[in-house]
Protein backbone atom coordinates (compact mmCIF):
# COMPACT_ATOMS: atom_id res chain seq x y z
CA UNK A 1 0.00 0.00 0.00
CA UNK A 2 1.27 3.19 -1.28
CA UNK A 3 1.14 6.95 0.98
CA UNK A 4 2.70 9.89 0.49
CA UNK A 5 3.57 13.21 1.92
CA UNK A 6 5.69 14.22 5.09
CA UNK A 7 3.45 14.01 8.07
CA UNK A 8 1.19 10.68 7.37
CA UNK A 9 5.30 8.69 6.80
CA UNK A 10 6.59 10.29 9.84
CA UNK A 11 3.27 9.31 11.88
CA UNK A 12 4.26 5.56 10.59
CA UNK A 13 7.70 5.69 10.96
CA UNK A 14 7.66 6.78 13.97
CA UNK A 15 4.62 5.16 15.11
CA UNK A 16 5.09 1.90 13.67
CA UNK A 17 8.30 1.50 11.41
CA UNK A 18 7.81 -2.19 11.30
CA UNK A 19 5.14 -1.48 9.03
CA UNK A 20 7.32 0.27 6.30
CA UNK A 21 8.53 -2.04 3.76
CA UNK A 22 10.27 1.05 1.64
CA UNK A 23 10.16 4.73 2.37
CA UNK A 24 10.94 6.68 -1.35
CA UNK A 25 12.82 10.07 -1.10
CA UNK A 26 12.47 12.68 -3.84
CA UNK A 27 13.85 15.08 -2.27
CA UNK A 28 17.03 16.00 -0.16
CA UNK A 29 17.68 15.68 3.29
CA UNK A 30 20.39 16.53 5.91
CA UNK A 31 23.00 14.01 6.74
CA UNK A 32 21.19 13.72 10.16
CA UNK A 33 17.78 13.13 8.94
CA UNK A 34 18.93 10.63 6.68
CA UNK A 35 20.95 8.80 8.93
CA UNK A 36 18.28 8.47 11.36
CA UNK A 37 16.05 7.22 8.70
CA UNK A 38 18.30 4.79 7.86
CA UNK A 39 18.88 3.26 10.99
CA UNK A 40 14.79 1.91 11.12
CA UNK A 41 15.74 -1.06 9.38
CA UNK A 42 13.54 -0.34 6.42
CA UNK A 43 14.93 -0.07 2.79
CA UNK A 44 15.38 4.30 1.45
CA UNK A 45 15.68 4.58 -1.99
CA UNK A 46 16.59 8.28 -3.82
CA UNK A 47 14.10 8.47 -6.42
CA UNK A 48 13.85 11.43 -8.91
CA UNK A 49 10.62 14.30 -8.99
CA UNK A 50 9.54 12.35 -12.14
CA UNK A 51 9.25 8.76 -10.88
CA UNK A 52 7.64 9.94 -7.63
CA UNK A 53 4.66 12.22 -9.46
CA UNK A 54 4.09 9.13 -11.76
CA UNK A 55 4.16 6.92 -8.50
CA UNK A 56 1.52 9.10 -6.87
CA UNK A 57 -0.72 10.18 -10.04
CA UNK A 58 0.43 13.95 -9.97
CA UNK A 59 -0.72 14.31 -6.02
CA UNK A 60 1.26 16.75 -3.42
CA UNK A 61 3.71 14.02 -1.91
CA UNK A 62 6.04 16.87 -0.88
CA UNK A 63 9.19 14.34 -1.69
CA UNK A 64 8.39 11.53 0.80
CA UNK A 65 6.23 8.29 -0.46
CA UNK A 66 6.51 4.66 1.24
CA UNK A 67 5.14 1.47 0.41
CA UNK A 68 3.63 0.02 3.64
CA UNK A 69 2.02 -2.77 4.96
CA UNK A 70 -1.98 -3.26 4.11
CA UNK A 71 -4.30 -2.04 7.06
CA UNK A 72 -6.28 -4.99 7.94
CA UNK A 73 -10.13 -4.52 8.72
CA UNK A 74 -11.21 -5.63 12.03
CA UNK A 75 -14.25 -7.85 12.46
CA UNK A 76 -17.48 -5.50 13.75
CA UNK A 77 -18.03 -8.52 16.67
CA UNK A 78 -14.81 -7.15 17.95
CA UNK A 79 -16.40 -3.74 18.69
CA UNK A 80 -19.60 -5.31 21.19
CA UNK A 81 -17.44 -5.03 23.86
CA UNK A 82 -16.54 -1.62 23.67
CA UNK A 83 -17.87 1.67 25.14
CA UNK A 84 -18.07 4.53 22.41
CA UNK A 85 -18.46 3.04 18.48
CA UNK A 86 -19.14 5.34 15.59
CA UNK A 87 -20.90 4.48 12.33
CA UNK A 88 -20.48 5.92 9.28
CA UNK A 89 -23.83 5.86 7.19
CA UNK A 90 -23.05 5.97 3.53
CA UNK A 91 -19.97 8.31 3.69
CA UNK A 92 -18.70 7.77 0.68
CA UNK A 93 -15.64 10.89 0.36
CA UNK A 94 -12.58 9.37 1.61
CA UNK A 95 -11.17 12.52 2.52
CA UNK A 96 -13.75 13.29 4.39
CA UNK A 97 -13.31 9.66 6.25
CA UNK A 98 -9.65 10.03 6.71
CA UNK A 99 -10.51 13.09 8.58
CA UNK A 100 -13.14 11.72 11.05
CA UNK A 101 -10.60 9.06 11.71
CA UNK A 102 -7.90 11.03 12.82
CA UNK A 103 -10.53 12.72 14.30
CA UNK A 104 -12.26 9.56 16.33
CA UNK A 105 -8.68 8.58 17.30
CA UNK A 106 -7.98 11.71 19.02
CA UNK A 107 -11.71 12.01 21.52
CA UNK A 108 -11.33 8.83 22.65
CA UNK A 109 -13.53 6.43 20.16
CA UNK A 110 -12.90 3.14 20.19
CA UNK A 111 -14.19 1.62 16.69
CA UNK A 112 -15.26 2.79 13.55
CA UNK A 113 -17.79 0.89 11.58
CA UNK A 114 -18.30 2.33 8.02
CA UNK A 115 -21.86 0.59 6.27
CA UNK A 116 -23.24 0.78 2.51
CA UNK A 117 -19.92 1.17 1.28
CA UNK A 118 -18.80 -1.79 -1.39
CA UNK A 119 -15.68 -1.39 -1.99
CA UNK A 120 -13.33 1.42 0.76
CA UNK A 121 -10.07 3.15 -0.73
CA UNK A 122 -8.02 1.71 2.46
CA UNK A 123 -5.22 3.59 1.27
CA UNK A 124 -6.43 7.75 1.14
CA UNK A 125 -8.21 7.22 3.69
CA UNK A 126 -4.83 6.22 5.43
CA UNK A 127 -3.37 8.83 3.68
CA UNK A 128 -6.02 11.64 5.21
CA UNK A 129 -6.25 10.24 8.08
CA UNK A 130 -2.37 11.38 8.60
CA UNK A 131 -1.65 7.76 9.31
CA UNK A 132 -4.11 7.24 12.37
CA UNK A 133 -5.70 4.71 10.88
CA UNK A 134 -3.27 2.00 12.32
CA UNK A 135 -4.14 3.06 15.84
CA UNK A 136 -7.96 2.95 14.69
CA UNK A 137 -9.98 -0.10 14.36
CA UNK A 138 -12.33 -0.06 11.18
CA UNK A 139 -14.74 -2.42 9.80
CA UNK A 140 -16.44 -2.36 6.62
CA UNK A 141 -20.56 -3.95 6.76
CA UNK A 142 -22.95 -3.45 4.04
CA UNK A 143 -25.99 -3.57 6.45
CA UNK A 144 -26.20 -0.92 8.77
CA UNK A 145 -29.81 -2.06 10.08
CA UNK A 146 -27.98 -5.34 11.19
CA UNK A 147 -24.95 -2.90 12.72
CA UNK A 148 -27.14 -0.62 14.24
CA UNK A 149 -29.80 -3.82 15.88
CA UNK A 150 -26.43 -5.64 17.36
CA UNK A 151 -24.73 -2.24 18.88
CA UNK A 152 -28.51 -1.91 20.77
CA UNK A 153 -29.18 -5.37 21.70
CA UNK A 154 -25.32 -5.29 22.94
CA UNK A 155 -26.24 -2.90 25.65
CA UNK A 156 -25.64 0.96 23.07
CA UNK A 157 -27.63 3.88 23.58
CA UNK A 158 -27.71 5.30 20.14
CA UNK A 159 -27.13 8.66 18.72
CA UNK A 160 -27.66 10.17 15.32
CA UNK A 161 -26.92 12.92 14.02
CA UNK A 162 -29.68 15.44 12.12
CA UNK A 163 -29.99 18.96 12.21
CA UNK A 164 -33.71 18.61 13.14
CA UNK A 165 -32.54 16.85 16.74
CA UNK A 166 -31.61 18.12 20.30
CA UNK A 167 -28.93 20.10 21.37
CA UNK A 168 -26.27 17.49 22.01
CA UNK A 169 -25.70 20.13 24.94
CA UNK A 170 -28.54 19.48 26.65
CA UNK A 171 -28.36 15.26 25.90
CA UNK A 172 -27.68 12.69 28.26
CA UNK A 173 -24.69 10.79 27.23
CA UNK A 174 -24.70 6.78 28.22
CA UNK A 175 -21.56 5.34 29.10
CA UNK A 176 -22.04 2.62 26.60
CA UNK A 177 -22.81 4.84 23.20
CA UNK A 178 -22.69 5.45 19.06
CA UNK A 179 -22.45 7.95 17.17
CA UNK A 180 -24.13 7.44 13.91
CA UNK A 181 -23.17 9.92 11.02
CA UNK A 182 -25.14 9.96 7.54
CA UNK A 183 -23.61 11.12 4.14
CA UNK A 184 -22.50 13.76 2.67
CA UNK A 185 -25.27 14.76 0.70
CA UNK A 186 -28.25 13.41 1.83
CA UNK A 187 -27.65 12.57 6.11
CA UNK A 188 -29.38 9.48 7.65
CA UNK A 189 -32.13 8.16 5.64
CA UNK A 190 -35.86 7.75 7.34
CA UNK A 191 -35.58 4.60 8.19
CA UNK A 192 -31.93 4.86 9.84
CA UNK A 193 -33.38 7.60 12.32
CA UNK A 194 -36.07 5.13 13.18
CA UNK A 195 -33.78 3.41 14.66
CA UNK A 196 -32.07 5.81 16.62
CA UNK A 197 -32.47 6.34 20.31
CA UNK A 198 -31.92 9.70 20.14
CA UNK A 199 -31.68 12.58 17.01
CA UNK A 200 -28.58 15.21 18.54
CA UNK A 201 -27.21 18.41 16.87
CA UNK A 202 -25.71 21.22 17.03
CA UNK A 203 -27.04 24.58 18.01
CA UNK A 204 -25.82 27.28 15.42
CA UNK A 205 -24.93 30.74 16.37
CA UNK A 206 -26.05 32.46 13.04
CA UNK A 207 -28.03 31.10 10.58
CA UNK A 208 -26.51 28.57 8.57
CA UNK A 209 -27.20 25.10 6.62
CA UNK A 210 -24.81 22.73 7.55
CA UNK A 211 -21.10 21.84 8.77
CA UNK A 212 -19.25 19.23 6.83
CA UNK A 213 -19.29 16.28 8.06
CA UNK A 214 -16.29 15.70 9.52
CA UNK A 215 -16.35 18.65 11.50
CA UNK A 216 -19.68 17.89 12.66
CA UNK A 217 -18.58 14.43 13.51
CA UNK A 218 -15.68 16.00 15.55
CA UNK A 219 -18.01 18.32 17.52
CA UNK A 220 -20.01 15.58 18.46
CA UNK A 221 -17.67 13.17 19.06
CA UNK A 222 -15.76 16.07 21.66
CA UNK A 223 -19.14 16.60 23.58
CA UNK A 224 -19.97 12.91 23.59
CA UNK A 225 -16.70 11.94 25.73
CA UNK A 226 -17.59 10.81 29.00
Amino acid sequence: MLIYAKQPIYYVIDKYPNKVKTLYLAKELDKKEYSRLMKFGFEVKRIPQEAAQKMCKNANHQGFLAEVDDYELHPFSSFLNKDFILVLSGLTDVGNIGAIVRSAYALGVDGIVVCGVKNLSIEPVLRTSTGALFDMPLAVEQNIYDVLNDLKTSGFRIYGADMGGQDIRGVEIKQRRVLVLGSEGEGLTSRVVSKLDEVVSIKMSHEFDSLNVSVAGAILMDRMRI
